[in-house]
């Protein structure tokens, strides 16, 4: 089959090639699918789940991505729940082959049923930052109705979605980024915008009032100097939750949590839900072919949304 494989960690997006690999094994609880669209995160080549297996050892050439949406092409030894022929989407496990290639194995438990009315490349585009943003908001942040989220990089893949669903659970939302974000975050249903490189965020910028009084809860996927100075925006008693590294500040009367999306077949069918009724609309940036999953790389932080890539065309 085709993937895309990396041999090299030193050689970063520069070492992601096109290759033939073997079909991949089933193991027991596993199913092998056929993957038509596959998601990415611009980062996990730092992972070191990318480059060795559970018990540490060394598993090069790997396979990158982590969020798929295809066809069961086969059931391994033990697996229920799901048939051959059947459309899914969902996760990859962090330490095993991932989805950008012809066919993957994953654990059947990570996946949960597509409809047929759902576009692979959308389904796609749901599985990370779906989860992501569901758990952030509310396993994490204990967001409810009334409250006041900032939620950061509100035009991105996770971000563009937190800002929906806090929305939709009666939550009061500022989101922020570049200024070309402003339209993209205002639409899917922020309340208020700030311009993070016009110095929007506490530093006297023209939008510097909407988080005068303090929120309820940060939601940060950027990391470094921007969520050091998130915490100073917490009311008493709020929270800041971050997937982007462990914070290195905590509000003086609240609490700081980073954490990693935990795979949620529930969870995944709710959101593909939402979709269909028309109540979620993932951003999808730009759509790739498997040749150029190289280039998106390189490009993914170039424009709104999640990049897609596109494994089986046309389907």
């Amino acid at each position: 089959m085709r993937a895309i494989t990396v041999q090299d960690q030193e050689a970063g997006i520069g070492g992601l090639a096109l290759t033939d690999m073997p079909y991949p094994r089933a193991a027991e609880n596993d199913v092998i699918v056929r993957v038509h669209a596959a998601g990415f995160t611009p980062g996990e080549l730092d992972w070191p789940g990318t480059w060795v297996d559970k018990a540490g050892h060394d598993r090069r050439p790997t396979i990158p991505g982590h969020e798929l949406s295809g066809v069961v092409a086969e059931l391994g030894y033990g697996t229920t729940g799901l048939t051959v022929g059947q459309r899914v989407f969902g996760l990859t496990d962090w330490s095993r082959d991932g989805s950008l290639a012809e066919f993957t194995a994953v654990e059947a438990r990570n996946l949960a049923p597509l409809a047929a009315d759902l576009d692979h490349t959308v389904a796609a585009a749901l599985p990370i930052s779906g989860l992501t943003a569901w758990q952030g908001l509310f396993d994490h942040g204990r967001l409810t109705t009334g409250q006041t989220v900032l939620v950061h990089g509100a035009a991105g893949g996770v971000g563009s979605i937190a800002v929906q669903l806090a929305r939709a659970a009666g939550a009061r939302v500022i989101g922020t980024g570049r200024a070309a974000d402003r339209d993209v975050a205002l639409d899917l249903g922020a309340h208020a915008f700030l311009d993070l490189d016009a110095g929007d965020l506490g530093g006297g910028g023209a939008g510097a009032g909407e988080v005068s009084g303090g929120v309820d809860v940060v939601f940060d996927v950027i990391g470094g100097d921007v969520l050091d100075r998130s915490t100073e925006l917490v009311r008493p008693g709020g929270t800041v939750v971050t997937i982007a590294e462990p914070p290195r500040v905590h509000p003086a009367d609240g609490r700081a949590i980073f954490f990693v999306v935990e795979p949620d077949r529930a969870r995944l069918a709710d959101l593909a839900e939402r979709v269909r009724s028309g109540r979620l609309r993932p951003v999808v940036g730009a759509v790739r072919p498997l040749a150029e999953t190289a280039d998106a790389f390189a490009r993914r932080l170039r424009a709104p949304g999640k990049t897609i890539i596109e494994v089986v065309a046309g389907e």
